[in-house]
């Protein structure tokens, strides 16, 4: 019988053939990147003003502050963003400039307003400035063919916005496999049916359902198939028609009526392992078929959560390209102690 470790590194061993698509980049988050992603631009495209204030020729404001201000002559008209300046700056002339908007030519520092006391059309400079000062520069962030996100990468809100400003609107990512679910055994119900003497309510299919919708897989589930061989056979190679993954609770242990490991060898699966020294969750089995995998879950509810933490977690990010394979692990240290 294997150890915990041991099963889970036959699991993460698997040969996953990862698929790639395309899709929206709105459609990319939390997936992962199967491109690096390339600048189309420079960004900022243009020189631009970083604050809202006057554009100036440094040279004119040299020495400029509280109690000396020079005085400039404003230009009749300001540049908000997105406008075209027409107007060049020429010695001892400033014209208001709104945050992102570009630069006029001639103008190679920007004065905040704070700075500024406009007295019709002179305005008095309180503060010098660096040539350069409050300018962001063309490619200052990102340079054209730049890549700025690499194959591999975790995509998260920030890198959506990243990919919008450098034009790129489809991204291709490592595709999430689609895992099924097929509750078996005749005790079962649906979860809206009266109980009865010798029944449960399948419960297991909505807590693991809830499981692969946290790791971004997709998920499809093949309601309950009652305890008979040729149905359970049937059901099982109809879902793996569909799935890459299938989870079967139930029938995995050694009552008479487990029927689904002699099910599952007579259509030629291979077993990886059948048993794992754990508790819960030692009658659990992995296996392969073609291209996809198949686990045999046990119909305890706790045991089933347990078990797809420790084993189908995993394998569904490897089919992510997701290097995270397993939740996080936070160590804490006990304030009191525990009776």
């Amino acid at each position: 019988m294997l150890s915990v470790k041991e099963a889970q590194e036959k699991v993460i061993n698997s040969a996953v053939a990862k698929k790639t698509v395309k899709v929206p980049i709105i459609e990319s988050l939390h997936m992962v990147l199967a491109e690096d992603i390339v600048s189309h631009d420079d960004i900022p495209a243009y020189d631009n003003s970083a604050v809202d204030g006057f554009a100036v020729k440094y040279v004119d404001i040299i020495g400029a502050e509280k109690n000396y201000p020079v005085k400039l002559k404003l230009l009749k008209d300001d540049i908000p963003a997105g406008k075209i300046p027409e107007n060049a700056i020429e010695s001892g002339m400033c014209i208001q400039i709104m945050t992102g908007a570009p630069l006029p030519q001639g103008c190679n520092c920007v004065v905040m307003k704070e700075d500024v006391l406009k007295e019709g059309r002179d305005v008095l400079i309180f503060k010098e400035c660096r040539q350069g000062e409050n300018i962001r520069f063309e490619g200052e962030d990102i340079k054209k063919d730049d890549v700025v996100l690499r194959t591999g990468k975790k995509i998260f809100p920030a890198d959506i916005g990243i990919m919008a400003s450098t034009g790129t609107d489809m991204v291709s990512v490592y595709k999430p496999p689609v895992v099924g679910i097929l509750p078996t055994g005749d005790e079962l119900i649906g979860i809206n049916e009266e109980l009865g003497l010798g029944k449960v309510r399948d419960s297991n299919s909505y807590s693991l359902s809830a499981q692969i919708i946290e790791t971004g897989a997709a998920h499809k589930n093949y309601g309950i198939v009652k305890d008979d061989k040729e149905l359970i056979r049937n059901s099982i190679l109809s879902a793996l028609d569909e799935c890459d993954i299938l989870l079967l609770t139930g029938g995995v242990s050694v009552g008479d009526y487990d029927y689904v490991r002699e099910i599952l060898d007579s259509i030629g699966v291979e077993f990886v392992f059948w048993r794992v020294n754990q508790k819960s969750g030692k009658p659990m089995a992995f296996l392969t078929y073609k291209d996809k995998f198949i686990f045999g879950l046990p119909g305890n509810p706790v045991s089933v959560m347990v078990c797809f933490e420790f084993y189908v977690r995993p394998l569904i990010k490897l089919f992510t390209g997701d290097g995270e394979l397993s939740r996080k692990k936070i160590l804490a240290k006990a304030s009191d102690d525990y009776v």
